[in-house]
């Protein structure tokens, strides 16, 4: 066991005039699951690279322990896996190479296969068994659950629940419920660390939140009524201050003693009253420094002509005379939401395009009714780049609404000057999204929508679905939000 030890960390981007972090002090233990969670573009892909020294900060990091990153990088995905895993691991026997994938559900036979071969799951999941076989390395795991379906992330969460030493970044609520034993979140003031699992954080971290609302009202009340208190004593003070050289409503004089200590007195009450307020309006200024505001996002779905809007009959997709998936059969009427459900590869992705309109080779029949509007949100981000204002004019969008919807999704406005390559993962999903909330549409398909997305906007998407009730055909992994919005599901 040794310990991670942060002090005082400052770092902003060379390029940037704001601090991803300023002056913030932790530490974990290197034998924690730790689940690091914060909105997209706070900085927890950032801290994985300081921790690997590829950038200069202020502050001190100090751990005796090594580190490994998740992805490892493949540059020659050509090449047998086997390969790839001995250089990896050398130190390993290939009987542990063998254990490990195992418990990760993996046949022996792909150690004898190119890697490019094989699925994105696959690929997961062989590359934490070898990065695991590192003895004396703590591991940084950056969203390894993206383009994992959920049998793949129960047995990927299984798996490292039994393992000990990294920090996982994950926006899965359910996923980081089965692996985790510590959270680092990232807020917005600071960085704090608690034991137990996310479910346990985020009730603690609402309690907390309830409670300092509770204390920011009564605090507020107090305030109010300080200042009406300090108000009237100054007018009584000024009051008696003039009367010092009167005289009384009978013609006698004031006895000046008198005058004089009622004058103190008063004084003395002012200060008090002064006091008071300043120790609340202190008191204040400390809470709701983390509050994660959440405002209700819309969405104008455009009424739907009749009420079946697709018909699927036996429709298998087909790719260089290969079938990718069995025949299925389903229709989506007004107002559903359908989730299509399966393993990695078993062709959902190939339906949505086919939907779509895109020329694919296939069986079976497929009816679209005429006229109909799709809005797409589409897995790939990687040809996003640019300037902002030429994606807005790019897709003729409403620059105001479409800026707004950013903003309601946690984008800070200085992220409106930068380049969208710079853009974090989740930020260029939410540029994807706020573009299909944009547009008027029957039918909302939306091809794993939440990669990267942070757990506030997830909640946030699921109650604006919820609430506007859009007709959706769609493919995500993430249980929670599964439960919370599909009307049906289609398993392929």
């Amino acid at each position: 066991m040794s310990m991670i030890h942060v002090q005082n960390l400052t770092f902003s981007y060379p390029s940037s005039f704001d601090n991803i972090f300023e002056d913030v002090s932790f530490q974990i233990d290197t034998d924690w699951k730790l689940g690091f969670i914060g909105r997209n573009g706070r900085g927890k892909t950032t801290f994985f690279n300081l921790l690997l020294g590829k950038y200069e900060y202020n502050g001190t990091i100090v751990s005796s322990a090594a580190f490994n990153y998740f992805p490892y990088p493949v540059p020659d995905k050509s090449r047998f896996t086997h390969e790839i895993l001995e250089e990896i691991c050398p130190q390993a026997e290939d009987w542990e190479l063998l254990r490990e994938i195992s418990y990760l559900d993996i046949d022996a036979e792909v150690m004898y296969r190119p890697f490019e071969t094989l699925s994105n799951g696959e690929q997961t999941k062989v590359l934490l068994a070898a990065l695991f076989l590192n003895e004396g390395k703590f591991l940084l795991i950056d969203e390894p659950t993206n383009h994992l379906d959920i049998h793949a992330r129960k047995i990927v969460a299984n798996y490292l629940r039994r393992k000990k030493g990294f920090i996982l970044i994950s926006h899965d609520r359910n996923f980081l419920d089965g692996c985790v034993d510590h959270i680092l979140s990232i807020n917005r003031a600071d960085i704090e660390v608690q034991s137990g699992n996310y479910s346990s954080w985020k009730l603690n971290f609402d309690r907390q939140q309830e409670h300092e609302e509770k204390t920011n009202e009564r605090l507020q009340k107090d305030i109010g009524r300080l200042q009406q208190s300090s108000k009237r004593s100054a007018n009584w003070s000024n009051q008696v201050e003039a009367s010092k050289n009167g005289t009384t409503n009978s013609g006698s004089k004031l006895d000046k003693g008198f005058v004089g200590h009622k004058a103190a007195k008063m004084m003395k009450r002012a200060k008090n009253l002064e006091t008071r307020q300043n120790k609340a309006i202190e008191e204040k200024s400390t809470l709701l420094k983390n509050v994660e505001k959440t405002e209700s996002l819309q969405l104008a779905p455009l009424p739907c002509k009749s009420k079946q809007l697709i018909q699927l009959t036996d429709v298998s997709v087909r790719y260089e005379g290969e079938f990718v998936n069995k025949p299925v059969s389903f229709k989506v009427e007004a107002g559903d939401r359908v989730l299509l459900d399966g393993k990695n590869g078993s062709g959902k992705s190939s339906i949505l395009k086919l939907i779509l309109g895109e020329p694919l080779e296939h069986t079976g029949t497929l009816n679209v009714s005429s006229g109909l509007v799709i809005s797409y949100v589409q897995q790939d981000t990687s040809h996003l780049k640019g300037r902002l204002s030429d994606f807005i004019e790019g897709n003729q969008l409403d620059e105001p609404l479409f800026k707004s919807i950013l903003r309601k999704m946690d984008f800070d406005r200085i992220q409106f000057e930068k380049d969208i390559s710079h853009y974090s993962g989740g930020q260029k999903k939410k540029l994807l999204i706020a573009k299909s909330l944009c547009e008027k549409a029957h039918l909302y398909i939306w091809d794993e929508p939440l990669n990267f997305i942070d757990v506030y906007s997830r909640m946030q998407i699921e109650a604006l679905i919820t609430s506007f009730q859009p007709t959706m055909v769609f493919v995500e992994h993430d249980q929670a939000f599964q439960e919370e919005v599909a009307t049906r599901t289609v398993t392929l």
